[in-house]
C-alpha cells in the first residue's frame, strides 16, 4: 500500500493542530460556516445531538484554558467552540452515539477551519470528570448537555507540514 501523500487529499493531510494564533478576529460569518460544516457531519439516525457554545469573551476563554491542561492556546485564540452533546437527543439516548456524532462534527469543523485558512486545535473534555464539571459551570450548561471538547480557532501564527501517521502494521485484511 502506498504511503505517499496523495495530492487529492492535501486538504486532509495539511490539517494540523495549530496552537499559535495571530491577533486578528474571526468573523461571525466564518464561524457560521464552521458550524454549518460541523453540522453537515453524519449522525446516528439523523438525531444531530450536537450543540455548540461559541466563546469570544477573553475572560471566559482564559477560564476554560485554566481547566484544560493542554488548552493554554485558548487564551490567544480568536474564538473557542465548545462541542457538546444533548443526551436526550442522541439516538436511543446512548452516550456512545452522542460521542460518535460529536466527534464527526468536530472533525468536520477542523477540516473546514483548515480549508478556510484558519488554524484550530481539538481539546478533549470528555471523559475527564473534572473537566466536564468545570466546563458545565463555566458555560452554564443544562444538566442534559455534556461537554465533549473545545476547539480553539484563529488565524494561524505557525505552519505545520502536511503529514500522515499511516502505519501498515495497524491494518489487517479480512481478519485480525
Amino acid at each position: 500500500m502506498a504511503t505517499a501523500l496523495n495530492p487529492k487529499l492535501s486538504f486532509l493531510f495539511g490539517r494540523r493542530s495549530i496552537r499559535q494564533y495571530q491577533t486578528a478576529p474571526v468573523s461571525d460569518e466564518i464561524v457560521a460556516d464552521l458550524l454549518a460544516a460541523a453540522m453537515a457531519a453524519p449522525s446516528a439516525c439523523k438525531k444531530d445531538p450536537w450543540r455548540f457554545v461559541v466563546v469570544r469573551d477573553r475572560d471566559r476563554l482564559a477560564a476554560i484554558a485554566a481547566v484544560l491542561p493542554n488548552g493554554k492556546m485558548l487564551t490567544s485564540a480568536a474564538v473557542g467552540i465548545a462541542v457538546c452533546g444533548d443526551l436526550g437527543a442522541a439516538h436511543g439516548g446512548e452516550l456512545g452515539y452522542l460521542l460518535q456524532d460529536c466527534s464527526a462534527a468536530i472533525e468536520n469543523l477542523l477540516l473546514a477551519a483548515h480549508a478556510l485558512g484558519l488554524g484550530a486545535c481539538w481539546l478533549g473534555v470528555y471523559p475527564r470528570r473534572t473537566r466536564i464539571e468545570a466546563l458545565t459551570k463555566i458555560l452554564r450548561l443544562p444538566d442534559n448537555v455534556l461537554p465533549v471538547s473545545c476547539v480553539a480557532v484563529g488565524w494561524p501564527a505557525e505552519k505545520q507540514p502536511a503529514r500522515t501517521r499511516f502505519e501498515p502494521g495497524h491494518v489487517h485484511r479480512e481478519t485480525w
